[in-house]
């Protein structure tokens, strides 16, 4: 008897391994705070008309070294965008859910002004994988961001407007 339950739980151990392996993640899994890799800014992630979208809600620097005044998007190629604020920059757009994934959307970098397409997936409920490219996703550059907790958002935020 006893090696038989030992069976059983190793059967049900092993289809439950597997199950996570092959986790796929409901399509608003991704919405809320993320930090970017090295921590230096908060995303916030949200959904509106069936599209997924991010904007820059906090960053750990946010003035300027040399005018001591917000960061602008200075190195935007439209030169009509370059005095919009970084904070709040909306910089993740258009991204929809297929199968895992949040694709066919776009990331735009405001320290070097330049766009790339990109997709999203999450690796865990705390870890979502951005990959930027340009032509084919073999051609690009993966981080990591980290899930933020609310607690720490609201704390910094709240810091950083006083």
């Amino acid at each position: 008897m006893k090696k038989t339950s030992q069976i059983i739980f190793t059967v049900i151990f092993a289809l439950f391994s597997i199950s996570l392996m092959g986790q796929t993640y409901q399509e608003d899994a991704i919405l809320g705070k993320w930090y970017n890799q090295d921590q230096t800014a908060i995303a916030k992630i949200y959904k509106e008309n069936g599209k997924f979208y991010g904007k820059l809600i906090w960053l750990k620097e946010p003035l300027d070294p040399f005018t001591k005044k917000p960061k602008l998007d200075k190195n935007n190629p439209d030169e009509s965008l370059r005095n919009r604020p970084v904070l709040n920059l909306l910089f993740l757009t258009d991204f929809v859910y297929d199968d895992g994934e949040w694709e066919d959307g776009k990331i735009y970098d405001p320290k070097t002004g330049k766009t790339y397409s990109c997709y999203m997936e999450l690796k865990s409920p705390d870890k979502l994988k951005i990959r930027g490219y340009v032509g084919l996703a073999a051609f690009g550059k993966t981080t990591i961001w980290s899930k933020a907790k609310d607690a720490e958002v609201h704390t910094k935020t709240e810091s950083a407007n006083e």
